[in-house]
């Protein structure tokens, strides 16, 4: 049980960033409005969050215009995926062995 809690990360603690990963696992990338929506959390509550994982190399942000607006989108790293598998097969097995 110890082992398998050592896999346990803190930084995917808060379901906001549990939906960040999630919703970058399985599209190539996502921009701050769909994000936004999915969630369903504020701009500054996103965006501390994105922090966050950015700070620890988890995804990567990449900002562009379209035509004059500003569009902001999001992938996760080779780190941030490896790190958020080690997570949720943990979960897995913490689930798994109760």
């Amino acid at each position: 049980m110890k082992d398998i809690l050592k896999h346990i990360n803190k930084v995917f603690d808060h379901r906001v960033r549990l939906g960040i990963m999630s919703a970058l696992m399985v599209n190539e990338t996502v921009d701050f409005s769909t994000l936004k929506e999915i969630l369903g959390v504020t701009d500054g509550n996103l965006a501390s969050h994105i922090k966050g994982l950015e700070k620890v190399n988890y995804i990567k942000v990449e900002k562009q215009f379209i035509g004059k607006k500003p569009n902001t989108t999001y992938s996760v790293t080779q780190l941030g995926r490896l790190e958020f598998q080690k997570h949720i097969n943990a979960l897995e097995k913490l689930i798994n062995n109760n």
